[in-house]
Order: C-alpha cells, then structure tokens, then sequence
C-alpha cells in the first residue's frame, strides 16, 4: 500500500496540470483504499519508510496563477440574411455549406413589375435625351418648310376674313339676293314634302300598331314603322332648320349686314391677323434656332429622366440578396415561392424564422463566461489553453482578444463575456463545440504549494494533514491562495519543508481526525 501511495505522489509530481476532477477522484481513492487497509490493522506510531510514503513536502516553488471556465466555439460573424423589401423569392443560388464572397448573389426576389417599370423609365429618358439633341442640334430643314407653309395658311385665312368683311360693308348684289330666295323656296317645298311624309309614318304606324295587336304582323314590323317615323320627324326637323337658315340669309340680302355680322366679320379679321403674326414669329423662331432657357428646360428634363432611371435600378438592385461579407452559408430557411419580409440581420440562428432566407457566417471564435471574482486577472493578449469536448485529448491555443464592458446574469450569477481569439486547431474546431478553458494569468514566484489533495476542509476552515510526534495524521489550519492545477498555494500556517500527508496512516479515519478536534 505503500509503495502505491508512493507511485500516486510520482504520477501528481510528473504530471503539470491534470484535471481537479481526476485529482480529487483519485485522491480519494487512496484515502478510502488506505483506510480500509489500515482499519484492520494497530494506531501505533508511523514507521519513517511509511510517513514518506504518504506525505509530501510543502516545496517553494514559481507557479502561474491560472483561471478555469468553459466556453463555446462560435463564427467571428453571423447573419441571417433577408430582402429590404417583403416579397415573394424567385431564385436561390446556394446551399447549405456553400462557400460564397462578398457581394455575391444569394437569391432573387420576384421583380416583374420593377422590370417594367425601369422599362418605361428608360424610354422616357431616351425621349429627354433625344428632346435635348434636338434643341442643340438646331432647325432641321423640314421643320423651316413646315414653318413657311403654316404663314402661308394664315396670309390665306387673313385674306378670306378680309374679303368677307369688305362683302359686307359694300352691300348685296342683286344675284345673291335671287340666289338666297330661290334657296328659301326650295326649303320650303322640302319642309312640305318632310310634313306629308311625317303624316304618312304616323298613319302607318298607327295601323301596325292595330295589326300587331290583332296578331297579323309581327312586333319586328311595328318597329320597323316606328323607326320610319322616327327618319320622317328628324327630316321634318332638319328641313325646317335649313329653311330657317335660307330665310335668315335672304333678309339679310335683302335688308343689308347688320351690325352684329360686321362685328363678327371683323373679329375673324383680328384672330386671322393674329394667327398669321403667330405662324410668322415661329417661323423666325425656328431660323433663329432654341433659346437657352429651352435648352436649360430639356437638360433638366434628362436629369428628371435619369433620376427615376436610378430609381427604379436601386429598386431592381434591392430584390439581389447579396453577401456582406465573405463566409460559409450554415443555414436555410426559404425556398423559392415563400413569402418572405425583412428581418433583423443580426438575430441568432435559434431566433430566425422562416422570413429569413439563409444564415451566413464567418470564421470562428470562443466565447467564454467569465466569473466576476477572476475577470481582473483577464487582459488582451491573454494565453489560453483550450480543450474541446470534441477532442478531449488534444490542447488547442487561443488569446483574449476582447472583454466584455458590461456583466451578463446567469441563473443569478454574474459573468462577463470574453472573446478568444484561435490561434491553432481552426480546421478541427467547429461551430457549437463546448470548450473548457484555462487562463493563463500572474506568475507568482518562490510561493508555498502543496498538493491540492492535501488540503481537507473542516467546518468551513481550510486546512492540511501534518504529522505529529508519533508520525500520526493531525489537523493544521492554513489559509490558501489560488490554486493552479494540482498545487494550491499556502499563504499562512505552514513552512516549507513540512511534510502534509495525502494519504492516511494506518488506523486512521479523516472523520475521526476531524471530529477529535472537538475534544483537544
């Protein structure tokens, strides 16, 4: 039994930072093995090859004061990525662990109705355009052509208006006077003929209306009377207003113009006048060539164009779901013909909902919670040793790269986030592993250590095993520090070159040790 306390003791000093747990089951192991082989045996004194085999020596040495938490591989940057519009998705261009770069087309909304509407934008800035070369390339040859021949009408107009206000003003000739009665004659006669063939409509119709009642035409006959009528009463209408008009004009051959017709004659002189002092003024326009302020106008009736050009390609642009930043597609949430609507970019993956279309990360970090009693021993630059679940074989290296300014509460502790920084393993590590991690932090040097194992814990007092005069175990208070792997160190209560035991001798339980300080 000796000799495997005396190999424990070997393997805890050959080994530079095992793990609490396996110390601890360990050392308890030989605790209950010890004691159990020596519960059968005497509680005489401790023999000097036996007392070295379950003590060590509490030793001065430099140790680095190191702080243990966990932590979770996680990407450096992560979005979901959503339209800025809501909308239907058209296409998608990637799968999940597809690898893209920034800017990269993702997927594509449904556009139709932009597509025409750039459409149109566009021709209305060709139009502009083509507006605009027209002023600055001067007065085509046509347009002059065009131009003369609208003075020409207008001189022709001027000179009729003029001719008929001279008629006028000299009186009627006695060939227009027989001309307007025999006129007026005719629409007489007319009107006559109109009554009589109105009076025969409405004797016919009134008979088909007898005859249809008794059966003997049909209803398509009575109508066909009824719209003769109608053509007999609209040419009464007419021939009476043609024979009003032909009296009208034989009175006023007859009595001379009247004031009013003088007038009028005159006002149509002034708008021919005026009509041909327009057509005269474009012309000059024309050879003159397009006034600046045109010019200015149809420049900014381009930039109008131009603008709603931009617009409505800033809106085409807008239904690209492109890439921010180059990285790996982790997740899919859409397929083509969802409806999908702009969503928070930042959100988590267990936060995306189905508006989102895919989750897009970037390179890999950890982060750790630290508790808030060692985040002063924290800083930039920090080494840390990482070991992931994963791999529980292997050390992996990182550093502190950040530090949460603000303290997070779980299950009513407080911690602070703390960003690493991977600095080896990056092809091994994924995202999601758990990690526990090792801080490397002070180096403190010629300080008293001890095993952790040697220190046992009564009624809230920390303390270590010594031997007494007869080699026996005895309970010694001291006051520790941090501990760093498997040594703790002793600021109070113990020297060096102190034997402590990490195993019990024969015959001795720690609870009867513990209890018997009640006695002393």
């Amino acid at each position: 039994m000796v000799a495997f306390v005396r190999g424990m003791r070997e393997r805890w000093q050959a080994t530079p930072t095992p793990r609490r747990w396996i110390i601890g089951a360990v050392a308890v192991g030989c605790v209950v093995a010890v004691g159990v082989a020596r519960n059968f045996s005497g509680r005489g004194s401790v023999q000097v090859d036996e007392l070295e085999a379950l003590t060590v020596v509490a030793d001065v040495a430099d140790i680095t004061v190191q702080v243990e938490t966990t932590g979770e591989v996680q990407p450096i940057e992560r979005v979901n990525l959503s339209p800025k519009t809501q909308g239907r998705l058209d296409r998608i261009f990637v799968e999940q662990g597809d690898r893209v770069e920034q800017g990269q087309v993702i997927a594509e909304m449904e556009n139709r109705e932009l597509v025409a509407q750039y459409d149109r934008a566009v021709a209305s800035l060709e139009r502009a355009r083509a507006g605009l070369r027209e002023l600055q390339n001067g007065t085509r040859p046509e347009e002059l052509a065009q131009g003369r021949a609208r003075v020409d009408r207008a001189t022709a107009n001027r000179d009729r208006a003029t001719a008929a206000l001279d008629e006028l003003l000299a009186g009627s000739r006695r060939e227009d006077l027989r001309e307007a009665e025999a006129a007026l004659t005719r629409s007489e006669s007319a009107v006559v003929e109109a009554e009589s063939r109105l009076s025969l409509a409405e004797i016919d119709l009134e008979r088909d209306r007898q005859l249809e009642a008794d059966g003997a035409i049909s209803r398509r006959e009575l109508d066909t009377s009824l719209d003769e009528l109608r053509r007999a009463q609209a040419g009464l209408d007419s021939t009476i207003a043609a024979r009003s008009e032909a009296r009208q004009r034989r009175d006023r051959l007859a009595n001379g113009a009247r004031p009013e017709e003088v007038d009028r004659a005159e006002a149509d002189l002034d708008a021919a006048e005026a009509d041909l002092a327009e057509a005269r003024q474009q012309l000059a326009q024309l050879k003159n060539g397009a006034r600046p302020e045109e010019v200015d106008r149809a420049e900014a009736d381009v930039l109008d164009a131009q603008g709603n050009v931009d617009f409505y390609a800033a809106q085409l642009d807008d239904t690209k779901v492109r890439a921010p930043f180059s990285g790996v597609v982790v997740q899919r949430y859409a397929d083509p013909g969802a409806f999908v609507t702009p969503a928070t970019s930042a959100s988590t993956a267990s936060s995306a909902t189905s508006t989102s279309i895919v989750a897009l990360a970037r390179g890999l970090e950890i982060l750790a919670k630290v508790p808030e009693v060692d985040i002063d021993r924290i800083y930039r630059g920090q080494a840390v040793e990482v070991v992931a679940d994963a791999h529980p074989d292997d050390r992996f290296e990182a550093e502190v790269k950040l530090i949460a300014p603000e303290a997070v509460r779980e299950q009513n502790v407080t911690l602070f986030q703390v960003r690493l920084e991977i600095l080896s393993g990056l092809e091994r590590l994924q995202s999601g592993m758990n990690a526990d991690l090792t801080f490397q932090s002070d180096r403190l040097e010629d300080v008293l250590v001890v095993p952790t194992v040697a220190v046992v814990t009564d009624r809230g007092q920390s303390g270590v095993l010594v031997p007494d005069a007869r080699g026996r175990a005895k309970f010694r208070p001291v006051t520790v520090g941090p501990s760093v792997g498997s040594q703790v160190q002793v600021l109070d209560g113990l020297d060096a070159g102190e034997r402590v035991f990490i195993g019990l001798p024969e015959g001795q339980d720690l609870d009867d040790i513990l209890g018997g300080l009640d006695d002393d």
